[in-house]
């Protein structure tokens, strides 16, 4: 039994001329197109409101209307699809008007075989270019947009609602943060929600380069400037035009530099290393450093005027260890990413697990926790992540616990202390961290919360009392 061979494209044929119909399908069929004739307006209506073409090919004079009403009519049911109109009495203006209109083309009866075969295929590849992009947004969307950045702790929730009001602002954003909180996630996230989607993003990691390559990689250098310039280079600042930059560890960034920074900060303009030539740029600058910046202005190591410039919306991401609630649906989200790529069936943790990783201090943050669970999924045997799948120094502390051929068993108080902390850092968050209303509610006094948040390593964030 053979098998059909399926049409090359699916075609909406759309003429009131009967021969010329009747002629043309069959062409369009002899070249592997599947093809729905119509002889009318209304019958071209009907059928691509019941069905979807990759194409229409649509006479401009039609015995009901015309080409543009169907042109119209599609582009507001099913834009997706290209559409060429054709006519006998083609000019310049006539054109024009087409394309305006949103028509892939005109072409000019008599039709030569060629021309319109070329004309479908363009209109056919520009299509599938389209539906690409359309699925590398979504891609870029799910793994950049801010639903991807996990997190129901207060601080984070607030953080969102932020990041949602200044995405799409010219202010510049500054984000703080340990190494490992999701610093360049959150960069990228401002741009995906930011009307700049479509252009370039650019990440730079300013401490990765010395000061004189990393002046060239962001404004661009001319032949000759330097040893080893031989070529013109587009800077970062430049291939970023209509897009984000963004530029880590920008707390590394040499006095000569700042100045640069600042100059481009304010007036958008800058010349290339060794050139005169004065560039103008619309590139909208996202900052993210680990360091102390205001230490670093004390110190005299960082420019006080450019840390005022940079720091006008500033988003502090706060390390894991002081986010534990949101350390469940992090590792579930991580889990489901893993066993997606791996197709390994795991079900999830088991509550020694998650108890485990809860009362661990995470100095690597998200990132850490990241590499946990990859490294959990590819080496557990089972359906579940257990104890014994995690790295030696997670899973010790919770053996310890619950083994009770282990040389010594952990004290009550050791043992409380990883509920004990969730709970005094659950009412932290739910006072605002003030500290007198979270002793009254646990019912202790405010001494007693001051040594049990110096015991187990609670500070509060700047500015909370």
């Amino acid at each position: 039994m053979s098998m059909k061979t399926p049409p090359r494209a699916r075609i909406l044929l759309v003429d009131d001329d009967r021969n010329l119909l009747e002629s043309m399908g069959d062409w369009l069929r002899s070249k592997g197109f599947g093809v729905d004739e119509a002889a009318s307006c209304e019958s071209a209506r009907l059928a691509f409101q019941k069905e979807r073409f990759d194409l229409a090919l649509v006479d401009l004079r039609l015995g009901d209307g015309d080409g543009f009403d169907v042109l119209s009519e599609m582009r507001k049911s099913c834009p997706e699809t290209p559409v060429i109109l054709m006519t006998g009495y083609g000019t310049v203006d006539t054109a024009i008007e087409v394309i305006r209109a949103g028509a892939f083309d005109l072409l000019t009866k008599p039709l030569i075989d060629q021309e319109l075969e070329m004309a479908i295929d363009r209109a056919l590849r520009q299509k599938r270019v389209l539906e690409e992009n359309h699925t590398l947004r979504a891609q870029l969307d799910e793994r950049f947009g801010l639903d991807n950045i996990v997190g129901s702790d207060p601080r984070m929730s607030r953080l969102f609602e932020v990041i949602q009001s200044v995405a799409d602002t010219r202010a510049t954003i500054l984000i703080t943060g340990e190494s490992g909180t999701g610093k360049s996630l959150i960069a990228r996230a401002i741009h995906r929600l930011s009307h700049r989607r479509d252009a370039p993003f650019v990440e730079v990691a300013c401490g990765a380069l010395p000061e004189t390559l990393l002046e060239s990689e962001l404004f661009g250098h001319v032949a000759g400037s330097f040893t080893g310039a031989t070529g013109n280079k587009i800077g970062k600042f430049k291939q970023a035009d209509g897009g984000t930059l963004f530029l880590d560890e920008i707390g590394t960034a040499s006095p000569s530099l700042q100045v640069k920074l600042l100059r481009v900060l304010q007036e958008l303009q800058f010349e290339p290393v060794g050139g005169t030539e004065t560039l103008t740029v619309d590139t909208r600058v996202v900052l993210a450093t680990n360091e102390d910046l205001e230490a670093e202005v004390a110190k005299g190591r960082f420019r006080q005027d450019l840390f005022y410039r940079i720091n006008v919306i500033n988003l502090e991401l706060p390390p894991l260890r002081e986010r534990i609630s949101d350390i469940p649906s992090l590792a579930d989200h991580f889990l489901r990413q893993v066993t997606k790529e791996t197709g390994k069936p795991i079900d999830g943790f088991d509550s020694s697990t998650m108890a485990a990783m809860q009362q661990y201090h995470w100095p690597g943050n998200v990132r850490e926790l990241q590499n946990v669970v990859e490294r959990a999924v590819l080496l557990g045997r089972g359906r579940q992540i257990e104890v014994a799948d995690l790295p030696s120094h997670l899973s010790r502390g919770v053996e310890h616990t619950v083994s009770h051929s282990s040389a010594r068993t952990l004290t009550l108080r050791e043992a409380l202390e990883g509920p004990e902390r969730q709970i005094i850092l659950q009412s932290l968050k739910e006072h605002g961290w003030n500290r007198n209303a979270t002793a009254e509610s646990l019912g202790i006094n405010r001494t007693t919360l001051y040594k049990k948040m110096k015991r187990l390593g609670l500070e509060c964030p700047a500015g909370a009392f």
